[in-house]
């Protein structure tokens, strides 16, 4: 089946689809718009199912990419790369061979970290080409930009929790993380030193074992989203709220750092008709988007704490969106990332009053 016929093409710029047979890479980047600037998102590492599994991924992702930088007020189009294995086979020449895929399209793509790839990933990449970011030694965290990542949910979930619950802080709330990679965890912690009770779930044992010792409770990955909670966080990967899944969840509003977290755009007015308040995942989880841009680009000046704080004004001006056109969370912030994205980056204000 052609590219232009797949239901999640929407007019992208290039798909590139790219096979080293020394190396044993199968990737595939894909930019979905670059208006904005040269495209920027994540490389993720991931056993698809199958070919097409990996086409729509990476087609979803990189429309979510353009969505999240341009609410995020960032000078980037979107663009996204997929790496069809098991990060746990991948050795240097997998990186560097990805390194020459990524160079191979003279900085029309910018790579960063996700999920199945890690800092030492990108920097093997950054070998082979200098259209990379997430490596930089001076940053904070050496380069991760999952702690930005998690600190910006954290302001969402406060703003989200203030639209849906009327109260300014999150203390004495129960949140369910599903997935305690980097971002989980990080926000995990963020969330226990803030008074919430966290439970959640995660099949990898490491990563559930580290979440129990910052002081979350580990439950059964199957049960996870049928109990009781004040905050669903999705931190793994995207498509699971579904129909079926949804009609177990026992929450009242859904707030995480995955991407993708609808299998379709219609389940937002399922959870509406629940009266569970959908935060859209790519205004709320660009925080690790923002640092890495500012370790692309240092001249740019961005103090990314501040910016990241933002994620709450911009969330709250998608919320006043929704609201005021009777439209879903989920379609407000798309129709607000598009006008920056056809008018060009505007002011906080004119966000606001779009």
């Amino acid at each position: 089946m052609s590219v232009f016929s797949n239901r999640n093409f929407d007019q992208h710029e290039n798909v590139v689809f790219h096979e080293c047979r020394e190396s044993g890479l199968k990737a595939i980047i894909a930019i979905h718009d670059s208006r904005l600037g040269p495209a920027m998102g994540g490389c993720r590492m991931f056993p698809y199912q199958n070919d097409a599994a990996a086409i729509d991924d990476v087609l979803r992702l990189s429309q979510g990419m353009t969505y999240k930088n341009a609410l995020a007020g960032l000078p980037i189009g979107g663009g996204k790369a997929v790496i069809i294995g098991n990060a746990r086979e991948a050795n240097a020449e997998t990186w560097r061979a990805m390194g020459d895929f990524v160079q191979s399209l003279s900085g029309r793509y910018i790579t960063a970290e996700d999920s199945g790839t890690s800092v030492s990933a990108m920097q093997l990449i950054a070998q082979r080409t200098p259209y990379v970011t997430g490596v930089s030694s001076s940053q904070a965290h050496h380069g991760d930009p999952s702690p930005s990542t998690a600190k910006g949910v954290y302001f969402a979930m406060k703003e989200s929790v203030r639209v849906r619950y009327g109260q300014n802080h999150l203390s004495g709330l129960t949140v369910g993380i599903q997935g305690f990679g980097n971002v989980g965890r990080h926000l995990c912690k963020l969330l226990i030193e803030a008074g919430v009770s966290v439970f959640g779930a995660d099949p990898n044992l490491d990563n559930a074992d580290r979440a129990r010792a910052l002081g979350a409770k580990i439950v059964d990955p199957g049960l996870l989203m049928t109990l009781p909670m004040d905050v669903f966080a999705p931190c793994a990967m995207g498509a699971i709220l579904n129909t079926e899944s949804i009609a177990k969840l026992q929450t009242g509003l859904v707030c995480g750092a995955a991407n993708n977290q609808l299998a379709t755009a219609s389940v937002e007015q399922e959870l509406m008709k629940r009266e569970i308040l959908y935060a859209p995942d790519f205004a709320v989880n660009s925080g690790g988007i923002i640092d890495a841009f500012s370790q692309y680009s240092p001249t740019a000046n961005i103090n990314v704490e501040r910016q990241i704080s933002e994620i709450s004004n911009t969330l709250a001006a998608v919320f006043d969106y929704a609201n005021s056109h009777s439209v879903t969370a989920g379609a407000a912030a798309v129709k607000l990332a598009k006008l920056r994205v056809e008018n060009g980056l505007s002011s906080k204000d004119k966000l606001l009053s779009a």
